[in-house]
C-alpha cells in the first residue's frame, strides 16, 4: 500500500473514531438529562408522596439535582470519564457502575451466543436460497424464518421453554449454570430466541447480494476457467458478505436491546434484569448506568462493523457502499 494510501486509511479512520466520540457525546448528555426530564419532582418520585421536605432535599442531594444545571453536568461527566460511575445506586447502597460490570458477563455471553447462532442459521439458509432460486426449497427458506418477524420475542421465548425445557427437558427452564459448557448450555435457548428474531433479515439481504453476485462477469469467467462449484462459492461469498456484515453490525446492535427482555423471560442475571429493577425501584443513577454502558456498546459494535468493512472493501471508505 503507497503512503497516500496509508494517510487516505488514516484520514479515514480518524473521521471514524471522531463520529464515535461526537454520538457518545450525545449520549452522554441524553444519559445526563434522563432525571432531569422526568415529569415532576424525581426525588418525590422516589421517595414518595408521604416524604418529608428533610427526606427530599437529601435525596435531591443524592441525585445531584439541587444545584445550578451547569455545575450538575460538569460534575456529571468528569464522574464518569474519571470513575465511568453515573453515581450510586438508591436500591443498592452501591456504585452503580459496580453493579453494571457485575452482571455484565452473563449479558456479553448472551449477545456473543445470539451473534454466533444468527451467522449460524443464516449463512446455510442465504446460500442455499439463493443456489435455488425458484423452487420449493428458496420459497421455503424465504418464508418459514419470517413467522417469527410478527411475534414478540418474549413470546417466542416462552414457547421455546415450553416445549423444549418443560415438554422435552432438553434444555433448563432458565438462570445459568457455572462453567464454559454449563454457560453455553444455559445459553441456548435464550440466544436461539434472539436469532430468530433477527435471521430473516440477515437471509433476505445476504441471498439477494449473492444472486447478484452469481450474475456477475467474473462469476461465468470462473466458470469457463473450470474451478469447482466450491471454489466458486467461495468467491462468491466474500464478494457478497461486505454488505451482510452491515446488516450484521446493525443488528448486533439491537441484540444489546433485545437480551434486557429475554433475560426476564429466562430468569438471567444480566443488566436487563438489573434495568427492570432500577426502574421498579425509581433508582435513576442505576438507570443512567445501565443506559450509558448499553449506549457504548451499541457504538463499539456499530464502530468496529464500519472499521471492518472499509478494510475489507475500499469503496466503502469513498462513501460508495461496496458498490459499482
Amino acid at each position: 500500500m503507497t503512503k497516500p494510501r496509508y494517510a487516505a486509511l488514516a484520514r479515514w479512520l480518524g473521521g471514524v473514531v471522531v463520529h464515535a466520540a461526537l454520538v457518545l457525546a450525545l449520549v452522554t448528555v441524553g444519559v445526563f438529562l434522563i432525571v432531569r426530564l422526568v415529569p415532576g419532582d424525581p426525588a418525590q418520585m422516589v421517595l414518595g408522596l408521604k416524604a418529608s421536605p428533610a427526606q427530599i432535599a437529601d435525596m435531591r442531594h443524592r441525585l445531584g439535582i439541587d444545584q445550578p444545571i451547569g455545575r450538575q453536568f460538569t460534575s456529571f461527566v468528569t464522574t464518569l470519564l474519571t470513575t465511568g460511575d453515573t453515581g450510586e445506586s438508591i436500591a443498592y447502597h452501591v456504585s452503580s457502575r459496580a453493579l453494571v460490570l457485575d452482571r455484565l458477563p452473563v449479558s456479553l455471553w448472551l449477545v456473543g451466543c445470539s451473534a454466533a447462532l444468527v451467522v449460524a442459521i443464516s449463512l446455510p439458509l442465504a446460500m442455499t436460497a439463493a443456489l435455488h432460486r425458484g423452487s420449493w426449497i428458496d420459497q421455503l427458506v424465504r418464508i418459514v424464518p419470517t413467522v417469527t418477524l410478527g411475534m414478540p420475542e418474549f413470546w417466542v421465548g416462552l414457547v421455546l421453554v415450553l416445549v423444549l425445557a418443560v415438554t422435552l427437558r432438553i434444555f433448563p427452564v432458565g438462570g445459568t449454570q457455572p462453567g464454559i459448557d454449563g454457560m453455553l448450555y444455559s445459553m441456548a435457548l435464550p440466544s436461539l430466541t434472539i436469532a430468530l428474531a433477527q435471521t430473516p433479515f440477515i437471509v433476505r439481504s445476504l441471498r439477494t447480494r449473492i444472486l447478484e453476485v452469481l450474475g456477475a462477469d467474473f462469476v461465468t469467467t470462473l466458470r469457463a476457467a473450470g474451478l469447482s462449484r466450491r471454489a466458486i462459492r467461495r468467491h462468491v461469498m466474500r464478494n457478497a458478505l461486505l454488505p451482510a456484515l452491515q446488516l450484521y453490525g446493525m443488528k448486533v446492535s439491537f441484540l444489546i436491546g433485545g437480551t434486557l427482555v429475554v433475560e426476564q423471560v429466562f430468569g438471567l442475571r444480566g443488566v436487563g434484569t438489573l434495568l427492570f429493577a432500577a426502574i421498579t425501584a425509581r433508582d435513576f443513577p442505576l438507570i443512567q448506568a445501565v443506559a450509558m454502558y448499553c449506549a457504548i456498546g451499541v457504538v463499539l459494535v456499530s464502530t468496529l462493523v464500519r472499521v471492518a468493512g472499509g478494510l475489507i472493501d475500499y469503496r466503502v471508505r469513498e462513501g460508495r457502499g461496496g458498490e459499482e
